[in-house]
């Protein structure tokens, strides 16, 4: 298996899930769209990586690398890296929230419609860009 196996392994994951997020969001299930997104997300990015041959570290958020790679992506592609590294940082933020809350915040009564809203247009974006690499 090399790196170029497992990015279209990881692609492939991606079209499926995408799917998923809009289930939770018929079911108002927004803090699982938000947490689900952030997974998509963080795949789709380590895919992009290993696309262009670069083994992504054990981190949630690696928009760095996806800024210090740029050049080495599709040029279609560079134009998108920013955006790309903006919703990585946002979405990690809100990875362990999403999905365990706090005493403070219960995840289920906090996330809102908008913020799923949000969370789908930043995923079909991210595959949108992944369609490129396939």
């Amino acid at each position: 298996m090399t790196n170029l196996d497992l990015a279209k392994s990881y692609f492939k994951k991606i079209d499926a899930r995408i799917k998923v997020l809009y289930i939770f969001f018929n079911e108002k299930d927004y803090s699982d769209v938000v947490r689900k997104t952030q997974e998509l997300v963080e795949l789709a990015l380590k895919g992009m990586l290993r696309y262009i041959g670069i083994e992504p570290p054990k981190l949630h958020d690696v928009s760095s690398l996806l800024i210090e790679y740029k050049d080495l992506f599709k040029p279609e592609i560079q134009p998108h890296i920013d955006k790309l590294a903006m919703i990585s940082k946002r979405l990690r933020k809100e990875r362990e929230l999403s999905f365990y809350g706090d005493i403070d915040f219960i995840p289920t009564e906090n996330y809102t419609e908008e913020d799923a809203k949000q969370c789908l247009e930043d995923a079909e974006f991210v595959h949108r860009i992944v369609q490129i690499l396939k």
